[in-house]
Formats: structure tokens, sequence, C-alpha cells
């Protein structure tokens, strides 16, 4: 299906979010997630289905000062 991760155009397998997360080889632990501007908890990622069309954020921790 043709989804949008981060902003580019992204042809994925994966019918869920966690599936997504691990088809792209992203540590499913060390990431926040959101779908359509909407936040989904790292509890939720198995049962958030994806959908054609979808907008998906993924966003890793950084340090700074």
């Amino acid at each position: 299906m043709k989804i949008a991760v981060n902003g580019e155009a992204l042809e994925a397998q994966a019918g869920t979010l966690a599936g997504l997360l691990s088809e792209l080889g992203y540590e499913p632990a060390l990431v926040a997630t959101a779908i359509n501007e909407t936040f989904v908890r790292a509890k939720d990622r198995d049962a958030c289905a994806l959908k054609e069309g979808d907008r998906v954020e993924v966003l890793s921790p950084r340090q700074g000062g």
C-alpha cells in the first residue's frame, strides 16, 4: 500500500504500525509514532492498522544541550 513516512512516499507491505516499524528497521522501543497527526502509544502499535494514504511520523529521541 502507498503511505507516507516522515513526509516521504513509500510502498509498504506491513498491515500494522508495529509491522511497519519492523519493515523499516526501527527499534520500536526507542521511537515515538503518529498516524495522520495522532500519537500512537507503543502498546497500541500491534493493533493499529495502516490504510492506503496514511501519513506516518516516526520520531527518534535526540540529545542536545
